[in-house]
């Protein structure tokens, strides 16, 4: 990445949710990186992990096993973290799962297999990734993970996923007034949609894309860069006063209403 200002010098960051190079995690932990910053990254099991140490070759970052839904691998990674040569400044979620049948069916078609999983995965392992580490944070550290729109919005084929952001959307805001008093801050971004494999998970997602590049009022679609650039504000210091906040990069497709269109005469 070019011209990348230096606001992570000497500091230590965790990152999960890295799964190819076209994931948000990944434009952010390129981005850290390029800041200055020295990484950790997370895989869930075997087979993301022949994926995620290639690309944790390329930024000389640390890579440790952490399957959310495994208390065992959280307790392991707040141990190692909680050592004082490896404290942590910032804090990466990058992770979200619903089951495909569930995200296709309507919201009356949930499981409860499927709704626990999907609010277990993307909300849930956000507060129990923050207790976890709760002793290998370094004074002003920085939480951060990642939302979507369908959280406060009805989007087609969302469905669960749309309930699950909305939950972690909340947790944001409960788990900043929480540690504040520590100094620590906890904020999201709330991204528009971008081509990334989760979001193909998604039906319709093409006709979203054309849509959303069409009307945003900035006429293009949200970039990783765009999210990389928001994320370096929120884990650095130039965000020392912002916490508990959901940070929209859509390239301001949320203001408008569903009909709304300021096409140039």
């Amino acid at each position: 990445m070019q011209n990348i200002p230096q606001l992570l010098t000497g500091k230590k960051g965790l990152i999960l949710g890295v799964a190819n190079e076209w994931s948000l995690a990944w434009g952010i932990a390129q981005a850290a990186h390029a800041a200055g910053a020295t990484l950790s990254l997370t895989y869930p099991n075997e087979a993301m992990q022949r994926r995620v140490l290639p690309m944790a070759a390329q930024l000389g970052a640390n890579v440790l096993e952490c399957d959310v839904t495994h208390d065992t691998h959280l307790a392991e990674l707040g141990r190692y973290f909680g050592q004082p040569e490896n404290k942590l400044d910032f804090v990466v979620h990058a992770v979200a799962f619903a089951n495909k049948e569930e995200l296709r069916a309507g919201i009356t078609s949930t499981s409860r297999e499927g709704f626990r999983t999907a609010m277990e995965v993307s909300c849930f392992s956000f507060i129990a990734l923050a207790k976890a580490l709760e002793g290998a944070l370094n004074p002003n550290a920085s939480l951060l993970t990642l939302t979507y729109e369908g959280s406060t919005k009805v989007v087609p084929n969302y469905n669960i996923m749309g309930v699950a952001k909305a939950a972690l959307e909340s947790a944001t805001r409960y788990l900043a007034a929480e540690l504040g008093p520590q100094g620590v801050r906890v904020n999201a971004i709330s991204a528009g949609p971008i081509n990334t494999l989760a979001a193909r998970g998604i039906g319709g997602f093409g006709g979203m894309l054309k849509h959303h590049e069409a009307t945003a009022p900035l006429r293009r679609l949200t970039t990783q860069a765009d999210v990389a650039g928001a994320a370096l504000f929120l884990l650095s210091s130039m965000g020392s006063g912002t916490t508990g906040e959901v940070l929209m990069v859509d390239t301001g497709a949320h203001i408008l209403g569903p009909t709304v269109s300021f096409d140039t005469p």
